[in-house]
């Protein structure tokens, strides 16, 4: 079924560089760089201006206040590296004292370079030149650095280079043994594998006539549940963090996944280690909320360490219970605009999602936001998708009735890459 809808706005995280010390030494020097440009720039045409805008003039003050500004910029460097940037008072202290002594150092050099020697009235001139020919690049130098400087370092370790839009998506062909999967809240029942291969290519037929380009990892042949390619990384942006599957027979199927997902230019790999447990299934993105389901796959050292590996990104990881499905996205998933859906029967607690609604059938607890407008979900939940697109959205439904049978969802069957 699909309904044509007004477009909804999506809650979707920004992928934030972790700040590397290499990265926190960057923005450090940029900031103490800004501030030194501005003292040098305000007190070099300040002086021009009030002599007369002589060239002459010109030349001799602007070399005086680079040599400043060169020193000043040392300075800050180191102080806006160890933290002066994080109050105002602090920054007024830096600014105040690498703005005196950068004057200072700056003037003894310009009068050593002319060739006087630094006889005592020469020494009181420096000292003097402090309330003078320096008092404009002090103040200047003090306040870059309790208003300017703040900004820049933010800006730095906050800036995001932009990128091509993307639009792939992992896909993995049914094993030959498909039936054989694992089941932990379902009784086994007979599984068409000829029907289930060809709703498969139906599920990826329907990715492309999206716009979206899908990448097949290697066939596993012999591992049943590795069409659920989903369990085995969660991508955050450009960041892609391999799982480690709480069933042992999965554990087999990252290897292929990491070389699929190592092939996609840009693409930072982070990884869950044993002890620690994580099924991709269980992470639910909303914004820069990670919801992530306490499951008979997924245990408190996975979180743990997906928590580590995330904080750095500016995510933040929220746990919930999950005991009456096999995935926290067996029972919930995220609308574009970060409404969390669900089916009552399912969701252990709903009170902990900021924003939850109720859907009327277990099938159509799973969607896929293919993008700010349309949603793919299962066949198997007309009402569900109905009331979706009574939302504004354009629902894209597929038939996934062998993989349902064997606890999957449409969720389950790809990894988005944007």
């Amino acid at each position: 079924m699909t309904s044509p809808a007004p477009s909804a706005q999506p809650a979707r995280a920004r992928f934030r560089p972790a700040t590397s010390p290499g990265r926190r030494a960057g923005a450090a020097m940029l900031s103490a760089a800004a501030v030194a440009f501005t003292g040098f720039a305000v007190a070099t045409l300040a002086l021009f201006v009030g002599n007369g805008q002589s060239p002459d003039v010109f030349g001799q003050v602007a070399g005086h206040f680079f040599a400043s500004a060169v020193i000043a910029w040392a300075l800050l460097s180191v102080a806006n590296a160890v933290g002066a940037t994080r109050r105002w008072f602090l920054g007024l202290l830096a600014g105040f004292a690498s703005a005196v002594l950068a004057a200072l150092l700056g003037t003894s050099w310009t009068v050593l370079v002319g060739g006087r020697g630094f006889a005592p009235d020469l020494f009181l001139f420096v000292l003097g030149s402090l309330v003078s020919l320096n008092l404009v690049f002090i103040i200047t130098v003090t306040l870059a650095e309790v208003f300017l400087a703040p900004v820049v370092q933010r800006g730095v370790l906050g800036f995001v280079p932009s990128r091509a839009p993307r639009r792939l998506a992992l896909v993995r062909i049914p094993a030959s043994n498909l039936a054989e999967g694992e089941l932990t809240h379902l009784d086994r029942v007979p599984i068409d594998q000829a029907l289930a291969d060809d709703q498969w290519d139906n599920y990826c037929a329907a990715l492309v006539a999206e716009g979206w380009e899908t990448i097949e990892v290697d066939a596993a042949p012999d591992l049943a549940d590795s069409v659920f390619v989903e369990d085995a990384v969660v991508m955050f942006g450009d960041l892609a963090v391999l799982t480690s599957p709480g069933a042992e027979s999965r554990r087999a199927e990252v290897e292929a996944v990491e070389r699929a997902i190592a092939g996609v230019p840009g693409i930072t790999i982070a990884r869950i280690q044993q002890p620690g447990t994580l099924d991709g299934g269980d992470v639910l993105k909303v914004g820069d909320l990670v919801y992530v389901g306490a499951s008979s796959r997924t245990n408190a050292e996975g979180i743990r360490q997906l928590r580590a590996i995330l904080a750095p990104h500016g995510f933040t990881v929220v746990a919930v219970p999950v005991t009456r499905a096999l995935h926290l996205k067996s029972s919930a998933t995220a609308l574009p605009d970060g409404t969390v859906i669900g089916h009552p029967d399912l969701v252990d607690e709903p009170a902990l999602f900021t924003r939850f609604l109720a859907v009327p059938e277990p099938e159509g607890v799973a969607v896929v936001a293919l993008s700010d407008e349309t949603l793919l979900m299962s066949a198997a939940a007309p009402k569900t998708a109905a009331m979706l697109a009574g939302f504004g959205y354009r629902v894209v439904t597929v038939d996934i009735s062998e993989f349902e049978k064997l606890e999957g969802c449409v969720t389950c069957l790809s990894v988005r890459v944007r």
